[in-house]
């Protein structure tokens, strides 16, 4: 009988030490809950690095607002942008200049330049949409925490 108690005292002490394991890893400390990184579009690049604007239309499939900045928790996103190149050389149709999609692992505390890379390697006419692509020009340390005080809930 003895030996039936003791195999629930292990069992019983083994299901409180994963229990409190399991709670211990989902602790984390509130700052860790809010922080986030930040996404941008509202930067002008340098037009000499080829990098031009662009407008976010869709964040993760979803239609957005396109807005300056985009504060995000810690993970991947996949933006849909139109770019906004501005140069004479470019001879594509209205037709080719159509958005695209990339993804993104976001970081706390790290903001993200966003725009469009316009591949001058060739002179671009026509349809042909290969002309760019969407990207990072530019990655920087900045603070980000989401703000949940009540006005702004």
């Amino acid at each position: 009988m003895s030996h039936y108690f003791s195999g629930h005292k292990l069992t019983l002490a083994a299901s409180l030490l994963g229990l409190t394991a399991l709670l211990s890893g989902c602790a984390s400390s509130p700052e860790d809950d809010l922080s986030c990184g930040t996404v941008s579009g509202y930067l002008q690049p340098d037009a000499s690095t080829h990098w031009y604007r662009v407008v976010v239309t869709h964040l993760n499939g979803k239609p957005v607002v396109s807005k300056p900045n985009y504060q995000l928790a810690p993970g991947e996103y996949e933006f849909t942008v139109a770019e906004l190149i501005d140069d004479p050389s470019l001879g594509v149709s209205l037709s080719a200049r159509t958005p695209k999609t990339f993804k993104l692992m976001v970081e706390g505390h790290q903001r993200y330049h966003i725009g469009a890379l316009f591949h001058t390697d060739k002179r671009y006419m026509g349809k042909d949409t290969n002309y760019w692509e969407p990207g990072v020009w530019q990655q920087e340390n900045h603070e980000c925490q989401f703000d949940l005080s009540p006005e702004t809930k």
